[in-house]
């Protein structure tokens, strides 16, 4: 990703005409692999903004995702489209280069469908993703063939939820899910089940009809404050056996949120993710903003205890998070194509956000879980088959392998990021 630096005059001409023009800069791509190395090299430079998405507050969750404010190109209001070398951030290609999934994902996925959770309507969902499916040389995915369905929480597909017309960005956060579902997994169906508000209950009210749709991969890219009542949450909306859940880990650095903490979803960490010269060709070290740590109310699962345990890893008796990870920092951010509000065309996005729905769609790479199982476990089960992630941290802690990342296991990417599809499939 080339990034493109706006100073504070021009930055500021921008936010002054930012409906109708913006100044755009910069020279073309020469290659995703580029693009994903010189974003590494300026990650210090960046610029990047929290989406928002709602207040923090008691029984309301916020989206975890950052835009990238530095990083301009190619506007839909003034009809031009981009091709995919000169979009900035990373691409399909990237993706599934970093983690092994090519193979899978130009194989795999048919007859799957990921479901994303997000709250309020996104009107332009549906166009938003034909672009950047087309750019990215993806085939299509629409409502029209079925490939794409867009429901309200209680699976209506003409009732929807109102629009999200505030200074939130509910629809930045539905094209990302959208867009990294179909990065990782060109193959699969796709369902966004819009929840009416970022109230707990409706949230959790939209995860149950996605499993009623028949969906078993969904992500959740939100999250909010622990509580007393989650454990009560746990069971009314996220304990579906033979159903994989994600959810992000969250943005703000070392702390727990929900429903990440949840044992019966995947927790998904975040890393910054750059190209090197070794034989992967990747490399990744901890994102600093990727949340992590010890749940204050929820039990640690026999399978994360056991791991621990031959890990000779103490001082956390309650759930880990986070389980797995990917890529995350905005400073190594994603290409996503969004035309609601004020996103105005091709963005890059960061942010755990963006990981969990590259999990969720890697779990459909790998197959159908088992009916009565909970899919977080898959990879404790197979721990060889992820990419451990052994650098960097996300704030001070005790014990420090809650926030800093080293070899085995750690609480901001957990057992690291995928290998291939091994980790996540049944065993």
């Amino acid at each position: 990703m080339l990034n493109i630096r706006i100073n504070r005059t021009a930055r500021a001409a921008t936010a002054l005409a930012f409906g109708a023009a913006l100044a755009l800069a910069g020279v073309a791509q020469a290659s995703a692999a580029t693009a994903a190395s010189s974003a590494a090299a300026s990650a210090a430079h960046a610029d990047y903004r929290a989406a928002g998405c709602a207040a923090q507050v008691a029984g309301h969750m916020h989206c975890n995702a950052y835009v990238r404010t530095d990083v301009k190109r190619h506007l839909q209001a003034h009809g031009v489209h981009a091709a995919a070398s000169s979009v900035s951030g990373l691409g399909p290609s990237d993706i599934q280069s970093a983690y092994n999934l090519a193979s899978a994902a130009a194989s795999n996925g048919s007859g799957e469908t990921v479901a994303i959770v997000d709250a309020y309507n996104d009107p332009t969902a549906a166009s938003d993703l034909a672009t950047y499916r087309s750019t990215q040389g993806l085939s299509d995915c629409t409502v029209a063939s079925g490939c794409l369905t867009i429901v309200g929480q209680t699976g209506s597909t003409t009732s929807l939820p109102s629009d999200d017309t505030s200074s939130d960005d509910w629809s930045g956060e539905v094209s990302l899910d959208l867009d990294m579902v179909s990065a990782t997994c060109p193959l699969c169906s796709i369902d966004l089940v819009e929840a009416s508000s970022t109230s707990d209950s409706d949230l959790g009210t939209a995860v149950n009809e996605a499993v009623a749709l028949g969906a078993k991969y969904i992500s959740n890219s939100y999250g909010g404050s622990e509580s007393s009542s989650e454990t009560s949450e746990d069971s009314s909306y996220y304990d579906h056996p033979g159903t994989v859940i994600t959810a992000s880990a969250g943005d703000s650095g070392y702390g727990v949120e929900y429903p990440a903490a949840s044992p019966y979803v995947t927790a998904v960490g975040g890393t910054s993710l750059s190209t090197d010269s070794s034989s992967r060709g990747w490399t990744e070290s901890v994102w600093s903003g990727s949340g992590s740590g010890c749940s204050s109310y929820e039990s640690q699962p026999s399978w994360q205890t056991s791991l621990l345990s031959s890990l000779s890893l103490t001082g956390c008796g309650n759930r880990v998070v986070a389980d797995v990870a990917a890529v995350a920092d905005p400073n190594t951010g994603v290409a996503v194509y969004d035309t609601d509000l004020n996103n105005g065309g091709w963005n890059v996005y960061g942010g755990t956000s963006a990981s969990s729905p590259i999990i969720a769609a890697t779990y459909a790479l790998a197959g159908t879980p088992g009916s009565s199982d909970n899919p977080a476990q898959y990879p404790y089960n197979n721990t060889s088959a992820l990419y451990n992630v052994s650098s960097g941290s996300n704030g001070s802690c005790s014990p420090s392998w809650l926030c800093t990342g080293q070899s085995g296991f750690n609480g901001p990417t957990g057992l690291g990021t995928p290998d291939g599809t091994t980790a996540f499939a049944a065993s």
